[in-house]
């Protein structure tokens, strides 16, 4: 963030001399903040000034005005309104900007008082980023938006993470190969990184796939010693030693991302977590690549609809959502770890009634994560309250839920009942103090309830009832004075006051408690100390209600804030509970089994099927999905898969992968049975695309994945290829894939799925003993095929691609000449047959098919010779007609 005017600083924003006191107040704003586009608040607007105007209609399609001159020059002006600028901010913010948004911090009545040409006072309250949202309005509910950090110390990376709407903080040490790997994990939507970084070679191919998120700071933001005094100082400790083992590097990461979210926020950190260590090796490392292929978390196109995730998303809350994506992005690699979320999830599909009454609860929890945050940053409202009421209210729910199971319930289970808390003291003063129909917004009022503050219900007794009140105090007065023509009236001048005849005021003059205030031709005017006091209070109850029911707002605030640690707990207690019962609920919904899970090397699915393709199946066909075994056997860990394209085996390689996956998250799996050795690395190169950006063809790009996983497999890895080296000439393509799977046999010695349509590779099963061939099966009847979907022992005779050709819509004729070329060229290369394929080319002079002739000598033709159309009648032409379309039907 630029906090000091550069030499790049444009000269209307140097130049001060000839503006306004508010041009002058803008320009010192935006000279602290040049990176961002300044929101200036000015009313019920906030004005964008000069670039940032021309920038702004640009992004958001709104008029660019002018407003005034500066050095000579017109000012260009654009403005949102401030109710509806989170609208204006998000469509900002997503295209890249950065907002710092000066707001009004004084009253404009005070302004006046310094003299009429006094400035309001402003300052800029808040920065906001991509990586620093907490706004629903701005976020997604079910995913979270994480602001990561990258530095350099020692020698080593460290890698620091936040999501400041959840309160999540991790750090991680990541080497250079790892780094890309831990970023699509995360998907960050910001990346802090020390500038000095940018000019490292080795990193360009990563600075290139996050250009756009990439936030540069000055070095001198990462050092490791601020950065360990800003931690210890935010956790109130005197070393870190309690929260980890941490490295120079992750040190400086996660100060320096913690500096940040201070900048940003300025100076209101919202509550976050200790940062947690993420211990290297504890989780499945799946590199960008793989994610891609495998559709995780979005589809190929970018959608969450089409992904694994959103298949098997059953969850009911925004918390739950959130844990169920982070279980799906990081499989855990630690089998004591995945078999307690197993234990949790078997426990919930065997209890159907209990998981039942667990899921209808869920569906009436707000995001408590998301309202905390925002109560603890400043910019929570009188839902976030209401939002905390009932979340913890519910916790009291589930507690009672779980301890009144007479099954023993599992560890994570009863970790949750023990995180729920309790929480009966505020959830009761929230309940108490909270109207039932809330405000978005503190300053719009009437969110605290009727009967909880006397003197809020005074106020606002005055305010609505005013003129029932002054009617009261007149009838009074009359009744004391017995003057029956006694008026309370009011006018802008003198307020409100008591009107009598002239023939009526000498009863008053002689009370010392009326005033006398104005005499007319026919009336007096007069006043009382009461009339003055409920004049003050009637005038001035609005705003008196309204700071009444911030201040006790505030009071309500600070109270859920000192017990922010243990919400935060339930609301994770939560979370996992919905995560739980959600995947347990997909296990009976699909006739998922729990997997065996251990240190082996196994990887043995019977009746394995794609939970993507299954669903998309249910939906749209009814039909069912062909199941298959796999057998990754140490003795048989190299499967050779051959078969027609559309066949299945894509679908075939990405389920077992897909499988792994799921059953080290802790979910149930798509078959009638598993036992998985734990996968350390897994990946995946199945799919083309090119990458024009880099300049790299589609050959290029698989060469590149191919390499990465060659040089990083270990014998623990899990590795799908399918169609390596068909971007090339046949027989490089042949040499590169025979190459790469010696290799994979021999050097990374992995459990492995090899697609291919290169044949010839089916010799190396003599050769290779871990190597086993499989082919999809496929039916031919009557000249017909049949694509069975099945996988077994054995290798394809044939890729049956013309059939393909054919389903896919090639013209007759093409398909004609491919069988005949496929004929001479499986007959062997003989000498000049090639030569003669490319001369005789019937292809090109096939024209556009012609009606089909008449045999000549048919009985249609001689029929025609005998007849002479000049003799017939009509009639006998008619019937002539008919004559001739009987012999040519028969």
């Amino acid at each position: 963030m630029d906090t000091q005017p550069s030499p790049e600083t444009p000269q209307w924003a140097r130049d001060t001399a000839d503006a306004t006191p508010m041009m002058a107040q803008y320009l010192a704003a935006k000279r602290e903040h040049q990176d961002a586009l300044l929101f200036y608040r000015m009313g019920d607007f906030y004005e964008m000034f000069f670039e940032d105007a021309v920038k702004a209609a640009a992004a958001l399609d709104i008029a660019l005005t002018k407003r005034g001159r500066h050095a000579g020059e017109e000012i260009p002006m654009c403005g949102v309104p401030v109710h509806a600028h989170d609208a204006y901010m998000s469509k900002l913010v997503r295209q890249g900007f950065k907002v710092a948004v000066c707001e009004q911090i004084e009253d404009p009545a005070e302004a006046k008082k310094r003299g009429s040409k006094s400035v309001v006072k402003r300052a800029v309250t808040r920065i906001v980023t991509p990586g620093t949202l907490t706004e629903d309005a701005l976020l997604e509910a079910r995913r979270h938006n994480f602001l990561a950090c990258i530095t350099e110390a020692g020698g080593e990376l460290g890698l620091a993470w936040v999501d400041i709407s959840t309160g999540s903080f991790f750090v991680q040490k990541v080497s250079e190969r790892d780094l890309a790997a831990a970023m699509a994990r995360l998907d960050p939507t910001e990346i802090l990184i020390a500038d000095r970084l940018l000019a490292r070679p080795e990193l360009f191919e990563f600075f290139a796939d996050y250009k756009k998120r990439l936030s540069p700071l000055p070095s001198a933001r990462f050092d490791s010693d601020n950065a360990r005094k800003r931690l210890t100082a935010f956790l109130g400790t005197a070393t870190l030693d309690a929260f980890g083992a941490f490295t120079r590097a992750e040190v400086a990461a996660a100060g320096a991302v913690l500096d940040y979210v201070e900048l940003t926020q300025q100076g209101k950190i919202p509550r976050l977590s200790a940062p947690r260590q993420v211990v290297d090796g504890a989780l499945m490392e799946i590199d960008a690549a793989t994610r891609r292929n495998l559709e995780l978390i979005r589809s190929l196109n970018g959608e969450r609809q089409g992904s694994l995730l959103a298949t098997i998303d059953r969850s009911l809350t925004g918390a739950g959502g959130r844990l169920l994506g982070d279980w799906l992005s990081a499989p855990l690699t630690e089998a004591q770890a995945i078999l307690a979320r197993l234990d949790l999830v078997q426990y919930l599909v065997s209890e159907d009634a209990f998981r039942d009454r667990l899921r209808d609860a869920l569906r009436r929890v707000p995001d408590l994560e998301r309202a905390l945050s925002r109560l603890t940053a400043g910019r929570g409202g009188p839902r976030d309250l209401a939002s905390i009421r009932d979340g913890l209210k519910a916790t009291a729910d589930f507690r009672a839920l779980i301890d009144g199971q007479q099954a023993a319930v599992p560890a994570l289970l009863q970790m949750a009942a023990a995180d729920l808390g309790h929480h009966a003291e505020l959830v009761d003063r929230l309940a108490r103090s909270l109207a039932e129909d809330l405000p978005l917004l503190t300053r719009d009022g009437g969110f605290i309830a009727k009967g909880y503050h006397p003197e809020l219900d005074e106020y606002r007794s005055l305010r609505e009832d005013s003129r029932t009140l002054i009617l009261e105090l007149e009838a009074r007065l009359k009744n004391e004075t017995g003057i029956p023509a006694l008026k309370i009236r009011h006018n802008n001048v003198i307020g409100y006051y008591i009107e009598v005849t002239p023939v009526h005021a000498d009863k008053l003059k002689g009370d010392a408690r009326y005033i006398h205030r104005q005499s007319m031709a026919n009336a007096m005017r007069f006043s009382t100390g009461e009339l003055a006091e409920l004049e003050s209070k009637i005038v001035h109850a609005g705003d008196r209600a309204i700071a009444l029911e911030q201040r006790l707002f505030d009071d309500l605030v600070a109270e859920t804030i000192q017990r922010a640690e243990p919400i935060a707990k339930a609301a994770g207690a939560l979370a996992l509970i919905d995560v739980g019962t959600a995947l347990a609920e997909l296990a009976r919904e699909g006739d998922w089994v729990r997997p065996e899970i251990d240190d082996g090397a196994e990887f043995i699915i019977s009746g394995g099927r794609h939970p993507v393709v299954e669903a998309a199946l249910a939906r749209s066909q009814g039909g069912s999905f062909v199941a298959n075994d796999c057998d990754l056997s140490p003795d048989k860990r190299l499967w050779l898969v051959t078969g027609p394209n559309m066949a299945g085996k894509s679908t075939f390689l990405r389920q077992n992968a897909l499988i792994a996956i799921l059953a080290q998250m802790g979910s149930f799996v798509p078959a009638r049975a598993a036992k998985i050795g734990i996968v350390d690395r897994l990946f995946s190169r199945v799919g083309a695309a090119d990458d024009l950006a880099r300049g790299r063809s589609t050959f290029m790009v698989e060469m590149v994945e191919t390499a990465a996983i060659l040089n990083r497999a270990t014998p623990r890895s899990l590795v799908i290829l399918d169609e390596i080296g068909r971007g090339t000439a046949t027989f490089d393509g042949l040499s590169i894939a025979w190459a790469c799977l010696e290799h994979i046999h021999e050097i990374n010695a992995c459990r492995a799925l090899f697609a291919t349509h290169y044949h010839e590779l089916t010799h190396l099963a003599g050769t290779l003993p871990a190597l086993k061939p499989q082919t999809m099966r496929v039916m031919e009847w009557q000249g017909e095929v049949k694509f069975l979907h099945e996988i077994g022992p054995g290798a394809a005779d044939r890729s049956y691609g013309i059939h393909v050709a054919k389903l896919a819509g090639l013209p007759a004729a093409a398909l004609r000449r491919a069988e005949e070329v496929l004929g001479i060229l499986e007959k062997g290369e003989q000498a000049g047959a090639l030569s003669r394929l490319a001369d005789d080319l019937p292809l090109f002079s096939v024209q556009a098919p012609a009606a089909p002739a008449l045999l000549k000598g048919s009985a249609v033709e001689e029929r025609l010779k005998t007849v002479n159309p000049d003799e017939l009648s009509p009639k006998a032409a008619l019937e002539e007609l008919y004559r001739l379309r009987g012999l040519l039907s028969d």
